[in-house]
């Protein structure tokens, strides 16, 4: 039995409709080359969303692979339950240098257990404060933080997590702007921080913490800040003594072209996450920083019960770690930051053409990171063919050697960080292929 078929008697896949799934003849990736996933007929895919966001290099960066087979073979894992190990102390180390009024690194395995991580620190916190009452979570609307339940409960999706609405926690949701409300001025956006600073003013007594991504909602349909907005939401927690928790981990480390991206916005985070580009894609790894004024809460005698009460079994796996220690080094060595600057003008370059077309409703783009909306008319565009139109998007996407995913009518282009320039063309290119084949197709509806 093949791989196709033995995948469709055992395996699960995420956010995948298996009925459709196992009526179909699927791809099987065999190997990756460069920015390519290559399968088992040898045909090659480039990757449109950096497999799933988390990749830098490409599949074959040997300096990261030689580390991580070196790191095997001196101690593969070791715990961080009373017990120290190398490569976790160098990568926090280097972590707190890197950022900003972070001193502290806590280790989890994924961007998830990361941001529950944080929400645990908080609510602990202000525990060990004595100020019990300030336990609930405000946070953006259309917000995306992970699956396991805390995150579910800060960044609630309808699309995505309805049938688990009873399981969830009670937040306050506040409604977000994007660039595209730039266009209406100043006023408009003001609106958003007068509310915000409405609920502050009258629940911050009850608030333990601020959530949000860093930057930009992605999985919201890459949803760009208008300038300063992270930043009076910065100011707004500290003048109403509420924590602020940063999500950065599909927005930092370069995506939106800075290597940190609260200090871009300047905005002064209790808590930050980070995981995906970590690694550079190549091993879990999530780390939660916070400042020293939140860890040394959690310092007292033993029996006074101050101490953090979570851990995960592969906390600090020396592996991961030396994969993030040799990608950071890439980073500089390489001078990728700026790579990724340069190719963001390429990007922003290519798109223009998009806009010429009557389906695409807006464009937005920051970084490598981009989402273009199509709609006839205000209606977004839901089927082709009666075929949904991101399942048809992805499908005619495979046919011309790219693989890609998108959020509905949404097509989101987030390409490895250090991709080349004939790469990037190439990419979008076939994505504007696309999108004028779906617009003849609209029009003769």
């Amino acid at each position: 039995m093949n791989s196709n078929n033995l995948d469709k008697k055992y395996v699960w896949h995420p956010y995948t409709q298996m009925k459709m799934w196992n009526n179909s003849e699927n791809i099987v990736i065999e190997s990756g080359k460069g920015f390519n996933f290559v399968d088992t007929k040898e045909r090659s895919y480039l990757d449109g969303i950096s497999n799933m966001w988390c990749n830098v290099w490409g599949h074959d960066r040997t300096e990261i692979i030689s580390a991580m087979k070196k790191q095997l073979d001196i101690l593969p894992h070791s715990t961080l339950f009373g017990l120290v190990n190398d490569p976790s102390v160098k990568l926090a180390k280097r972590l707190t240098n890197m950022v900003k009024g972070m001193s502290k690194v806590f280790y989890t395995d994924n961007g998830s257990t990361a941001i529950e991580a944080a929400l645990k620190i908080a609510t602990q916190y202000w525990n060990n404060k004595g100020k019990t009452q300030k336990k609930k979570f405000i946070c953006l609307k259309n917000g995306y933080h992970g699956d396991t339940i805390g995150c579910m409960s800060i960044g609630y999706i309808d699309g995505y997590f309805s049938p688990y609405k009873s399981l969830l926690l009670k937040t306050i949701k506040v409604d977000s702007p994007t660039i595209r409300h730039e266009k209406f001025g100043r006023q408009n956006f003001e609106q958003y921080i007068d509310k915000i600073e409405n609920i502050l003013n009258r629940l911050s007594s009850k608030i333990s913490a601020f959530v949000m991504e860093s930057g930009a909602q992605i999985a919201a349909g890459v949803n760009i800040y208008p300038k300063n907005f992270q930043k009076e939401i910065s100011d707004l927690c500290k003048k109403y003594d509420t924590l602020l928790i940063l999500d950065e981990i599909a927005t930092g480390f370069g995506r939106l072209g800075n290597m940190i991206e609260y200090k871009a916005q300047h905005s002064e985070p209790d808590i930050v996450c980070f995981a995906k580009a970590l690694t550079g894609g190549y091993f879990p790894l999530a780390v939660t920083l916070t400042t020293n004024d939140i860890f040394k809460e959690f310092l007292g005698d033993y029996w006074a019960k101050k101490q953090l009460f979570h851990g995960h079994t592969f906390t600090g796996h020396p592996v991961g770690c030396t994969a993030a220690l040799t990608n950071l080094d890439l980073y500089h060595k390489l001078n990728l930051i700026k790579k990724i600057r340069g190719n963001a003008l390429v990007l922003n370059r290519l798109l223009t053409k998009f806009a010429e077309l009557d389906i695409c409703y807006d464009i937005r783009q920051k970084g490598l990171l981009c989402g273009i909306e199509l709609r006839k008319g205000k209606n977004p565009i839901k089927m082709i063919e009666k075929v949904p139109i991101g399942q048809y998007i992805a499908a005619e996407s495979l046919k011309r050697g790219v693989y890609l995913r998108t959020l509905g009518n949404i097509i989101t282009i987030i390409p490895p960080l250090a991709i080349e320039q004939e790469d990037l063309r190439k990419l979008v290119d076939i994505e504007h292929e696309i999108v004028e084949k779906i617009q003849q197709k609209v029009r003769s509806c």
